[in-house]
């Protein structure tokens, strides 16, 4: 399969790989659309921190389920899903108490690991979200939206409430749209650079 991988600061290579075995509890994608995040640009220009080279890019992802195993997720060959690319150790005391999110271990795909610049990637089974009626370049924006609508629900927003959110990047432009939907009067502030 092919493979794009950021050599180094401002250099891609093209590689080939053997697509991936997958073992019980994963599944194997078929990758269909990858979103380019902030995070993917600040490491191509060498300005992501705890960064390390070469590294595969791209954790903003949607395709189609290739082969599973048996599950409790009802996910099944053809299926469309996007990619929860926060991978936990499952053993640190915040993961014991179900605050996963606090992993002292955690890898981000596409960051602290290889990412999904490649034709097939795998994954645990509880990373996939199965996703209907959407497009591919549609769920392959759940991931930063999710942020916005996560930075909304703890903001606790009401009806006519102001909201300030600064930076109007793609999770900015979530915040405002989801503090929008929250009723919010949304006040944007960005620089020009």
């Amino acid at each position: 399969m092919k493979v794009i991988s950021c050599e180094e600061p401002k250099r891609f290579a093209e590689k080939e790989e053997e697509i991936p075995k997958i073992k019980q509890g994963e599944v194997l994608i078929k990758v269909k659309r990858i979103g380019i995040c902030g995070t993917d640009i600040h490491a191509y220009y060498g300005n992501q921190p705890f960064f390390t080279y070469p590294r595969v890019l791209g954790h903003e992802l949607s395709g189609e389920i290739v082969e599973v195993g048996m599950n409790d997720m009802e996910l099944k060959a053809g299926d469309s899903v996007a990619v929860i690319p926060f991978l936990e150790c499952g053993k640190c005391i915040a993961c014991r108490q179900g605050k996963t999110n606090c992993c002292t271990n955690m890898k981000v795909f596409g960051v602290h690991i290889d990412g999904g610049m490649k034709e097939y990637i795998k994954l645990p089974i509880d990373h996939v979200l199965k996703v209907k009626g959407i497009s591919f370049d549609q769920a392959a924006m759940i991931e930063p939206l999710s942020i916005g609508a996560h930075a909304v629900r703890r903001a606790k927003l009401e009806d006519n409430q102001f909201a300030l959110v600064i930076g109007g990047g793609p999770i900015g432009l979530g915040v405002m749209k989801f503090a929008k939907l929250a009723g919010a009067k949304v006040i944007a502030m960005d620089i020009h650079v």
